[in-house]
């Protein structure tokens, strides 16, 4: 899947002494945007109206850091609804959607996060949700003139934990997989980071630091981030 192109064609101009990494990726649910309340809440309206209200047996948190279809698969599974998992899926995009837009939530310390590591590495996003979403919010704030390429489970065979989505990421950064570092809320996302052959920050926003052991470094803020990314000559 990675293509070798010489990362020091594409690595930016460091303006400070910094770890060896060519890239930043950031996973977008849960580091980007604190969007996984405003998941539960979209896919609770959609199975309160396909269910009428009677109980849906769907433990969600279970499903932080995969993708939405596996939501909807275990939920076809046990309720063989009529609609197609094409039909669910757009569904409960279009109520999340609308909460995005009218709420906004990007973690307030993403943009000036963003904003400084852009000047010292290629920045992607590497994601379960697919690229409707992920442009919806990559537009606040004008977060896509800094991070220019996306990877979405879309375009790959495999959610997270597997590495595919990473994997796809560096590939479409030009960067091999050992000079990227990446973001992650989750433990499936850290698991697939790992499997990539990537270095992986935890942060906290999600689950507690336990569940997260498995990364490289696992931090509470992005205050944090920037110290390991960004250190002061």
């Amino acid at each position: 899947m990675f293509q070798g192109v010489s990362p020091d064609i594409l690595r930016p101009q460091l303006k400070t002494k910094v770890p060896d990494f060519a890239a930043v990726i950031f996973d977008l649910d849960g580091v980007i945007v604190d969007s996984e309340p405003r998941h539960f809440a979209s896919f609770e309206q959609v199975f309160a109206e396909l269910l009428e209200g009677r109980p849906h047996g769907i433990d969600l948190p279970s499903y932080i850091g995969r993708s939405d279809e596996l939501v909807w698969l275990d939920f076809i599974e046990r309720h063989q609804p009529a609609q197609s998992l094409a039909e669910l899926t757009r569904w409960k995009q279009d109520h999340y959607l609308r909460i995005i837009r009218a709420e906004q939530p990007l973690f307030p310390d993403i943009p000036p996060l963003v904003r400084r590591l852009a000047q010292v590495y290629r920045l992607a996003v590497a994601s379960g949700s697919v690229h409707r979403v992920i442009a919806e919010v990559l537009a606040l704030q004008d977060l896509r003139t800094h991070i220019p390429v996306v990877a979405s489970v879309e375009d790959v065979g495999r959610a997270k934990p597997a590495p595919d989505v990473f994997l796809h990421a560096a590939s479409l950064l030009g960067v091999h997989p050992s000079e990227c570092c990446v973001i992650e809320d989750s433990a499936a996302g850290v698991t697939a980071g790992r499997a990539a052959g990537m270095t992986v920050i935890a942060i906290t926003n999600s689950l507690p630091e336990d569940r997260l052991r498995d990364a490289h470094h696992v931090v509470r803020t992005y205050a944090e981030i920037e110290r390991i990314l960004l250190p002061a000559t």
